[in-house]
Parts: structure tokens; sequence; C-alpha cells
């Protein structure tokens, strides 16, 4: 069941506006089987640029109900329905505000006709109720009044519910006031990722990657940030639509990985810290690091020419490492060589790799 909705109010600052109109129409998905309409008396001034949109004045609601004489039937007409709403935020909020000014915390699922439409009709150029309604054919009258706001929803959300044809994303589309769709997106997320060691992306609902993170185990990494309280730990939780990940197998690799694609990705909610790069030349100049892979059978590979590093690899047969050829035609190319650099040399002054493989010149490199 639904309670379709649209609420006029007197503008002003945020969370200081009071209702001066609302209609509620109760929709079981096919007719309208109950209604609320009613002018209301906010109690305050109706700023004049929202006179002059909707035309109602304060004379006009000198006499009205104010909210508190009204408030039981917006509770009884909207009891286990779904709010719906253009821009259900607005209208939400709104009736929250009014409500907890009476000390009663109104809390309903909701659902907004605007994020419904730019997914099921994403080729209308305007996602706004009037122009939206135009592209579709949806007549309109008393633009700007909640009655005539409210029955133009009803029509658009009739159509985006045979549009959802395989009744998902309005499913998905649902806000739920304890913030279960919430705890079900981090559980989807967390339930695609492995306990193992390796590099993570997170991206948001455009794809863009706005955090890299690393960690031996990616699924504990990936949960502990998505359960921080600090300022910064909140916003990727709540802006995190998708995570994706490499293994890498080992702690050099991880490191590598992580810090070459932060230097060259530059994610929104990464601090990247310069490295000091100085001269730091390896041991031997024509060198193969060999250490473990992502899988018993598997070798990670960075191959070293003339103390540069040159790329990576996994090998899991003896002749990729033994043929330098066959080597070459496997490597990810490492563009930034200087830091590529700084991070092995340092790795190897503090830490064990499986082997280290010495090359001579004449090996073809």
């Amino acid at each position: 069941m639904y309670a379709i909705l649209d609420i006029e109010t007197t503008g002003g600052k945020y969370n200081e506006e009071g209702i001066t109109e609302i209609a509620i129409y109760k929709f079981d998905g096919h007719q309208v089987v109950d209604q609320f309409i009613s002018l209301v008396n906010p109690e305050r001034e109706i700023q004049e640029f929202v006179v002059k949109l909707t035309g109602i004045n304060n004379k006009m609601l000198r006499n009205a109900p104010k909210f508190y004489e009204i408030a039981k039937r917006i509770v009884e007409i909207t009891e286990g329905c779904f709010v719906v709403a253009h821009n259900a935020n607005f209208d939400y909020r709104i009736l929250r505000t009014e409500f907890n000014r009476l000390g009663y915390d109104y809390k309903r699922n909701t659902l907004c006709t605007v994020t419904l439409s730019k997914k099921l009709i994403s080729e209308a150029p305007s996602h706004s109720l009037g122009k939206l309604c135009r592209f579709i054919g949806i007549p309109m009258s008393d633009r700007h009044r909640a009655t005539g706001d409210a029955l133009a929803t009803i029509q658009l959300f009739k159509l985006l519910l045979e549009k959802d044809t395989e009744k998902e994303i309005i499913q998905q589309s649902i806000k739920y006031f304890d913030n279960r769709h919430e705890k079900f997106r981090v559980q989807k997320i967390l339930d695609g990722l492995p306990e193992k060691q390796g590099v993570y992306y997170i991206h948001n609902k455009e794809g863009s990657i706005i955090y890299i993170g690393r960690g031996n185990n990616m699924k504990h990494e990936v949960n502990k940030l998505f359960l921080t309280e600090t300022r910064k730990g909140l916003k990727i939780a709540k802006r995190a639509s998708e995570v994706t990940f490499n293994e890498t197998g080992n702690l050099l690799f991880t490191r590598l990985k992580y810090h070459l694609e932060l230097e060259k990705l530059r994610p929104k909610y990464n601090i990247i810290r310069r490295k000091k790069i100085a001269d730091k030349n390896f041991n031997h100049d024509h060198m193969m690091i060999i250490d473990k892979g992502r899988i018993p059978e598997e070798h990670a590979v960075i191959l070293i020419e003339s103390n540069e590093v040159i790329g990576y690899t996994y090998t899991n047969l003896a002749f990729q490492e033994n043929q330098l050829s066959i080597l070459k035609s496997m490597l990810t190319p490492i563009e930034n060589k200087e830091l590529a650099k700084t991070i092995i040399k340092n790795y190897l002054l503090k830490n064990k790799v499986s082997k280290i493989v010495r090359l001579q010149v004449e090996n073809n490199l």
C-alpha cells in the first residue's frame, strides 16, 4: 500500500518551514482507496516568492486547521504504507519536523519518484514533475498546489510500476526508516569480498574509484572501514556502491600496487603522502625478484633491468621465468619507475622474499 502525497510549505530556513497544504492519496497499486486533503495554518509567515508560486497566502490559512489538529489523520492514512512523493526526501523531512515539534517520532518507509524516473525514464530531458509529466503526456492542473501535484504523481507512479517489469528497481529504491536497506547494501558488498591479501577499490554509483585500500584480509578491512565513525569513513560508506579488488598474494605486491595506483588514480578520499625518492640503486642492476603468488603453485615476479623496474607478473610454470622473452611478454609495465624502485628497495631493506635471481647482461637484458 502506498501513500502518495504532496506538501506545500511556507519556505524559509531549513527545518523552520511550516506546512501550508497537504494532499495524501492512499493507493493500492491500482486505484485510490482513501484520501486526505487540507490547507494548514503554519502559524508563521509565508515567504513572498512562495505566495507567488503557489497562490497560497496567509489570509487563506487564517481559519485552516493547525498541524496538531490533522496529525492523527496523517498518521492513520499513512499507517502501513510506503510514503511516495516527487522528491520524497523533502516531503518526508517536513512531515518528520512537524511531528517532532509535537514530540512524536513519525517513521515511514519512503519512495521517491524522482529517483525512480531517473532509472526508468532516463531518456527524459528533465525529471522535475512538470517537465517530466509533459514529456510522458500526463495532464496537470493546479501546478504547485498539493492536490494537483499529488494527482500527477499518482499517474507518474502508475507508469513507473508498469515500467519496472522485473519488480526490482522499485524494491531496491525503498528507503527504510530503520536503515535496513543500507545494511543489506553493505552486506552485499562484503559478501563479494575474499578474506585474502590484496588491494581493494571502492566505487561510487557512477563507477568512479573514490578510495583505495589494502590489507591481509580485504573483507575484514572493508568491514572495518564501513563501521568506522570518522567523518571520512562515514562519507566513504555512504557513497560506496561497489568494491572491486585485486588479490596480490604477498606484501611486496600489495605495497607496490597500492602506492602506484594511489599516485596514478588519486582517489578523492585517500590521503597521499609523498614518498621521498632518493638515488636508490639495487645491489644488482639485472635481477628477478620472486615471491609467493596468489595460489600455492604460482609465483609473483618483478623484473629489474639496468636498475629500473620494468614490470611485474604472475607465473605458474618454470620455463616462463627461465625464458626472459616469454617473461617480458607477460609483464604488466610500470610507468612510475622511480616510485616503484623506492617501494621495492625500502621493502627489501627490511623484508625477505622467496628468491632473488641475479641475471647477467649477456642474457639479452
